[in-house]
């Protein structure tokens, strides 16, 4: 048996999938769960040791036969989170992650300094928020100057991993572009915006190459071979941003298809052949892994705000399911606006989580799951919008992650959408498709796009089509929900 290794670090679980490549199917997975630290300011921070631990005790679940046939190695990463290391490689603080909010201070200061957000957008791309990396390394300087002073190199989640596995410091365009100082058209580091971070130092020596094509890094190192269970010397390729590494997984490489990611966080993006740059800044400007561009909605809170309202409701997955399925489109007036952990789209740090049309009548668990799933899905519908103003329209929706498991949630973004959902017959996304670009280094007379188009299948038994009595329903209470938001940004912003 041949098999590739697609590793992804998320922000609840890392997750191993190893990928027969000749029988196309999972060979075998594994996952484990991660600690997630949460502060009263916002702070979302994790030992980058829980990751590496993580990693062997995950692979520990799959069998060596299994784990002796890897050919390849390719790593996928929860984006944004900054990873301060010194000469030595050793990690110098807790990584803040893409859903820390804390460093709202020092994304304005960056801001200020740089020339203000319109001018961010002008010149890199992207405006300077709180989930990005800038604002973290920023808060690093001013927190902890001592450690501050020690930084050898700025990496991301799933470049340290690289790095732990290759001993290899590397960045690579997709994932850096996340960052908020990647120049996105040049896919060069912008000097101005290190500036901006820090006046008085040159962060360029602290930052590695970018790397813009897909090709292996390094070989995985004996020592680690040996802990892990994996051959050695085989080869890791670029790896990504869990984002792009999802659109690989997912077939989204060429221009056309949109992707709905149903996670930790909520993503909307699609593949563009050129940049794409919204000067509203509802759309964030990153890069693809796969040599193009991925303009992209995120939203903070997706399962996360249903996943608190199956808890708080006693609900389990099969009940879930089922009332969702049950109540009426719309939850009988029910409107969740899910700021629950502040939120990135619109961008309110501080924001909460809203629930509104509560009434002596509509106070049922069935409404409030499904209202819970249909503000996710209209923060989610709001990217599918924004990228049609940039005339990148939808014409088919990828669903994945785990909310797409759900039957009644694909429906529902059917409906709200307007537009066909269907799924993959794999459902791994990040994961499957870290280790489509593994399978990409070694079997190099193929491009990742024809690698892509030969493993990817739709799951065509799950395809769901738009209600047409459904659609004009969603599109009235779509205009509701989007007026509580504003109510929001008045109490918020």
């Amino acid at each position: 048996m041949r098999t590739v290794l697609g590793i992804d670090l998320g922000t609840q679980h890392l997750k191993v999938v190893f990928y027969d490549v000749d029988n196309r199917r999972i060979a075998a997975s594994a996952s484990t769960a991660l600690d997630l630290h949460l502060g009263d300011h916002g702070e979302a921070e994790q030992q980058a040791s829980w990751w590496v631990d993580g990693l062997q005790l995950a692979l520990k679940d799959i069998p060596p036969d299994v784990r002796r046939s890897a050919m390849a190695i390719g790593v996928s990463g929860q984006q944004h989170g900054f990873v301060a290391l010194d000469k030595a490689g050793t990690v110098l603080a807790p990584v803040k992650l893409w859903c820390d909010t804390s460093t709202e201070r020092e994304c304005e200061t960056i801001t200020e300094a740089f020339g203000g957000v319109e001018r961010c957008i002008s010149e890199v791309g992207n405006a300077v928020l709180p989930g990005y990396t800038a604002s973290k390394v920023r808060w690093l300087r001013d927190q902890h100057p001592d450690r501050y002073e020690q930084l050898d190199t700025i990496l991301l989640p799933h470049d340290y991993l690289n790095f732990v596995l290759t001993g290899e410091r590397c960045m690579e365009a997709g994932d850096a572009s996340g960052t908020g100082f990647l120049d996105i058209r040049t896919r060069q580091w912008s000097v101005e915006m290190l500036r901006a971070i820090d006046p008085d130092r040159d962060l360029t020596e602290c930052l590695p190459p970018v790397r813009t094509r897909n090709e292996a890094i390094g070989q995985l190192r004996a020592d680690v071979a040996s802990e892990l269970g994996l051959p050695t010397g085989i080869p890791v390729s670029i790896g990504g941003g869990d984002n792009m590494m999802g659109a690989i997984g997912t077939g989204n490489v060429r221009v056309g298809a949109v992707t709905i990611s149903l996670g930790t966080s909520g993503t909307v993006y699609a593949f563009s052949d050129k940049p794409i740059v919204d000067t509203n800044a509802t759309i964030a400007a990153f890069c693809s892994s796969t040599g193009g561009w991925l303009p992209l909605l995120c939203t903070m809170n997706c399962t996360v705000s249903t996943e608190l309202m199956r808890k708080l409701l006693g609900a389990d997955i099969a009940s879930f399911e089922a009332q969702i399925n049950t109540a009426p489109q719309g939850a009988d007036g029910i409107i969740t606006v899910p700021f629950f952990n502040g939120e990135r789209t619109p961008n309110l740090p501080n924001a909460k989580g809203m629930i509104v049309g509560l009434d002596g009548r509509n106070v049922t668990s069935k409404n409030l799951l499904r209202s819970a799933v249909e503000g996710v899905t209209f923060g989610l519908r709001a990217g599918i919008d924004a990228l049609a103003a940039l005339d990148t329209n939808a014409t088919e929706i990828i669903a994945t992650g785990g909310g797409a498991k759900s039957a009644a949630w694909r429906q529902i973004i059917a409906n709200v959408c307007d537009v066909p959902v269907v799924t993959l017959t794999n459902e791994e996304g990040a994961a499957f498709g870290a280790a489509l670009q593994a399978l990409a280094i070694v079997e190099q007379a193929q491009s990742l796009e024809a690698i892509v188009e030969q493993h990817d299948a739709r799951g065509s038994e799950q395809a769901v089509e738009p209600s047409a009595a459904a659609v004009p329903i969603y599109q009235d209470i779509y205009q509701d929900y989007q007026q509580v938001v504003q109510q929001a940004v008045a109490l918020y912003a």
